[in-house]
């Protein structure tokens, strides 16, 4: 009986599949699939929440270390930084406060070492690391932590930056 469906399509069923819109993989399924009334009951991210001047704390396994800073570059490699260990939060925030020349690490942390990546930011009543820094030393954190070397890759990365990412990226 299957097979007798199959076979006896008809002309216009065919011509009505022949005109179905082409391209993406669920053609069928709207953009965004949820009903007006969840999108209010669950809020979108922000768009690239973690993208290049995010300050971001950052826990490492394998060995357990912690580090607060900027993001540099996130990539499925992993994330490069400018920053400190946070244990070093309240000397760091001494020297910038005391006017001492300081260069924070600039470092890189290949994807198997992250355990997790959360922005900083304040937990009810109790002030994000951004807001105690600022508030000690007057200073935003993104003006210390964005050295000399990487104030410029911050909004426009070099052009073998994009080649190594685009190399790096399945053609499918």
């Amino acid at each position: 009986m299957l097979a007798v469906m199959v076979f006896g399509i008809n002309n216009e069923a065919r011509l009505a599949v022949a005109k179905t819109p082409s391209g993406g993989d669920n053609r069928c399924m709207p953009k965004y699939s949820q009903r007006e009334d969840d999108v209010s009951a669950v809020q979108r991210p922000a768009s690239a929440p973690f993208s290049p001047g995010s300050i971001v704390m950052v826990t490492l396994g394998n060995p357990r270390d912690k580090f607060w800073g900027m993001i540099l570059a996130l990539a499925p490699e992993g994330l490069s930084m400018s920053g400190i260990e946070l244990a070093s939060f309240e000397d760091f925030v001494q020297m910038v406060k005391d006017g001492e020349s300081l260069t924070p690490a600039v470092v890189f942390f290949p994807m198997h070492r992250i355990e997790r990546i959360e922005l900083d930011l304040p937990d009810g009543n109790l002030p994000s690391l951004s807001q105690r820094f600022t508030a000690k030393t007057g200073l935003a954190p993104a003006a210390i932590l964005a050295s000399p070397g990487t104030e410029g890759q911050l909004d426009h990365p070099s052009a073998s930056d994009r080649s190594a990412g685009c190399a790096a990226e399945d053609p499918a």
